[in-house]
């Protein structure tokens, strides 16, 4: 499922408008996006959890060439699913 037709399940299942749906799906992600940047965690009880961790460095391997690569540490969002989606899948 992409973005449209997210917006267009969204419309149809609260019985909104496509624009106002598009608002709701927009404003959702800038609040989420911008929670996880001050490393906050976004849980929403049944359907899971957002949290940013950190992916220490580590070596690699440059599969072209064989050579050993250090990748530097970074942070990940990482998702954990609740137990009603968990169950539902």
């Amino acid at each position: 499922m992409n973005k449209a037709q997210l917006i267009d399940a969204i419309a149809e299942k609260a019985n909104l408008t496509k624009a106002d749906a598009k608002k709701a799906l927009d404003a959702f992600v800038e609040a989420t996006s911008d929670a996880l940047k001050n490393g906050d965690r976004v849980a929403l009880i049944g359907f899971g959890s957002f949290s940013v961790a950190s992916r220490s460095a580590r070596t690699g391997r440059n599969p072209q060439s064989g050579k050993t690569i250090e990748i530097p540490e970074k942070k990940v969002v990482k998702f954990k699913p609740g137990a009603e989606l968990a169950d539902t899948i």
